[in-house]
């Protein structure tokens, strides 16, 4: 089994999609928590879902799912993220030691990421620009504090895939205290309501805790999530792993943002909760 190269996989996005300093990444961060409502949820949080945009347009809806989080409440972090620009094979890792942002280095977990290893072919690759992956860590670093992050992203996201993966996530995790975070936005690009439309069929599949309804529906094109396949995989490991209910956090898209209503993303945030 390989293990990680001693090196960093520096940040691509930071200044752009997120700010490149500490003080305004960790002011934009914590004004987005601010104006999360208090919510008590029933149960433990098992897994979270989150969207990947730029924060301007995505921060605030990752935060109703961060919100979740206390400080210190879990170490270990499992990050499931699609594959934007490269095809790595159906699973793929970093092959560095650690992450960088500008709010630190975040190590990889060497010992989880052996473990799925061990029952997945997991391809590494030392050079990636996965920004669906990168752009959860600062709302993690800022929430948990210091953690250490699995990090898998998919090239494949079909249901076959999606139930390899999330049973060896859970096998790997066995009674070991992980989060797991599937990172994804929605529909892409389409009129405000036709958007609303398409994205509430994904979020009524998420709320029905339906991971193969989800991957029926996205394979069927009656709705579109580009880490679909994360989000079906983190919900199949999460149920394995004894979570029996889903909550949708918040929905919005970019025209909610920007107020252009003619082609918009969507964006969702959602817990899996173990009661």
């Amino acid at each position: 089994m390989a293990t990680p190269t001693e090196g960093i996989r520096h940040s691509v996005i930071a200044g752009s999609w997120y700010p490149g300093t500490p003080k305004q990444l960790q002011g934009m961060i914590q004004g987005f928590l601010d104006q999360v409502a208090p919510r008590t949820l029933e149960g433990k949080v098992v897994g979270l879902i989150s969207p990947h945009a730029g924060y301007a347009y995505s921060g605030p809806v990752a935060a109703h799912a961060y919100a979740q989080l206390r400080p210190q409440a879990f170490t270990r972090v499992a990050i499931i993220s699609p594959m934007h620009r490269m095809y790595p094979g159906r699973f793929a890792t970093t092959s560095m030691s650690t992450y960088e942002t500008p709010l630190g280095l975040v190590p990889v977990d060497a010992e989880l990421v052996q473990a799925v290893e061990g029952l997945i072919e997991l391809n590494r690759v030392a050079v990636d620009e996965e920004h669906s992956l990168e752009i959860q860590l600062p709302f993690l670093q800022h929430v948990l504090g210091e953690f250490r992050l699995t990090p898998i992203m998919m090239g494949e996201q079909d249901w076959a895939s999606d139930v390899e993966l999330g049973h060896a996530l859970a096998k790997a995790i066995g009674k070991q205290s992980v989060l797991l975070v599937a990172s994804t936005d929605l529909s892409h690009f389409h009129r405000y309501e036709q958007a609303v439309h398409l994205d509430q069929v994904v979020l009524d599949r998420i709320s029905a805790f339906d991971p193969e309804g989800l991957a029926r529906v996205l394979a069927a094109r009656k709705a579109e999530a580009c880490g679909g396949g994360p989000v079906a995989a983190v919900m199949v490991a999460a149920r394995a792993l004894g979570a029996n209910r889903a909550v949708v956090l918040k929905y919005m898209n970019s025209g909610d943002v920007t107020g252009d209503q003619s082609s918009v993303v969507g964006y969702g945030a959602a817990a899996l909760l173990r009661a």
